[in-house]
């Protein structure tokens, strides 16, 4: 049977999560959603949050909390998300592409620098989208000491490790003006304490954040994304978005299988963990490459990407005749997708032509982690 490069990990818990919302019509936006706040508070410390219905949607929120003008910059990393160009384009914001560098796949204070100082004449920059691609965490700190806002995404690098028992998490930039509420419908909620004052802070730096729920995302609840903020200032900010449209927010059927997600969060972290370390032994015996981790230990397993020293084509190929599917890591990024400058960017486009995804999920048997590892021991 082929395996395939992805597969949601949903298990009978987030059936019967899901069954029980149906079985009692609740699959609006409602009480789930703001019983997914209170359980995400305890992981992530947050001071308030917003469900809504796509991290599109959280991006294009985040940008309108900072009040940038029509013509502004917005600094984003020439791996991040296709859709991020999308919504600076709708927002009639500038794009700002950032290169990363080759053993590092997102975006650091250095290639952040070079792109400020190479800019167009006339565009201010004024804040930084900062993507944790592929589940590899940026030095966050460092950027954010650039004095620029930094709205970070958390989608791929969730994981047990976000909550540190030092601090209490950045206190951020204020976020332009007061904003304008706008709707009248609920989609947030305070998220209170929910006796989580065991919980420690989460290590982010953003004056808000994004944790995303879509198929691919660390955690899924088959689409849909939280937006919070870390502490009672920059939470302010998000509050006079408290009644958007219902249309906007995230729905109750959705909602309950996120609750689950964040629940089984450390039995999927401690699987990915143990397949990572097989693939891991088999991709030392090829000439092929890994990212380096930007802390020890801090790595999510998101995935399992190697940057080939040959044809990715010729990789996709062979992988295909052991029926097991890999892909492109960065075909739907801004860099693959030929959104980006390859000439300012070039490190992030020679990444776009070289880095393949092999299966990595915690549903995977025992089995399957041995044939994608006998596999990456014998790529071409």
């Amino acid at each position: 049977m082929k395996i395939e490069v992805y597969s949601p990990t949903i298990r009978r818990k987030e059936m019967d999560a899901v069954l029980t919302a149906m079985v009692e019509d609740k699959i609006g936006p409602g009480e789930r959603a703001r019983l997914l706040i209170q359980i995400a508070k305890e992981h992530l410390r947050f001071d308030y949050a917003l469900t809504l219905r796509s991290p599109a949607t959280a991006l294009h929120l985040a940008l309108k909390a900072l009040n940038l003008e029509p013509g502004q910059g917005v600094l984003v990393s020439a791996l991040s998300p296709r859709y991020y160009f999308q919504v600076i384009q709708d927002m009639h914001l500038t794009p700002l592409f950032c290169d990363v560098t080759f053993d590092f796949p997102c975006m650091n204070r250095e290639t952040i620098e070079k792109a400020l100082a190479e800019k167009p004449e006339g565009i201010e920059a004024r804040c930084v989208a900062l993507h944790h691609t592929l589940g590899f965490r940026p030095d966050a700190a460092s950027i954010a000491e650039l004095g620029l806002p930094v709205i970070e995404d958390i989608s791929q690098s969730y994981g047990p490790f976000t909550a540190s028992a030092e601090g209490t998490g950045a206190e951020g930039t204020t976020a332009g003006a007061e904003g304008t509420a706008v709707g009248a419908a609920a989609g947030s909620a305070d998220a209170g304490e929910t006796g989580a004052g065991s919980a420690s802070a989460a290590k982010l730096h953003g004056v808000f954040t994004i944790l995303g729920l879509e198929e691919r995302d660390m955690l899924t609840s088959g689409g849909g994304a939280l937006l919070f903020a870390m502490n009672r200032r920059d939470g302010s900010v998000l509050r006079n978005f408290a009644d958007i449209p219902g249309e906007y927010c995230l729905p109750d059927i959705n909602a309950a299988m996120a609750t689950v997600q964040f629940k089984e969060t450390s039995r999927n972290m401690e699987r990915r963990g143990e397949i990572a370390r097989v693939y891991t032994q088999s991709s030392l015996r090829t000439k092929h490459k890994r990212f380096i981790t930007s802390a020890e230990g801090e790595y999510n397993n998101y995935a399992f990407p190697l940057v080939l020293e040959t044809g990715l084509k010729d990789v996709v190929a062979y992988a295909r005749k052991k029926e097991i599917s890999v892909e492109s890591a960065f075909e739907h990024s801004l860099a693959g997708a030929g959104m980006s400058d390859s000439t300012r960017c070039p490190a992030a486009y020679s990444l776009s032509l070289r880095t393949v995804l092999f299966p990595l999920y915690p549903r995977l048997r025992s089995q399957e982690v041995e044939r994608v590892s006998k596999l990456i021991m014998t790529l071409p």
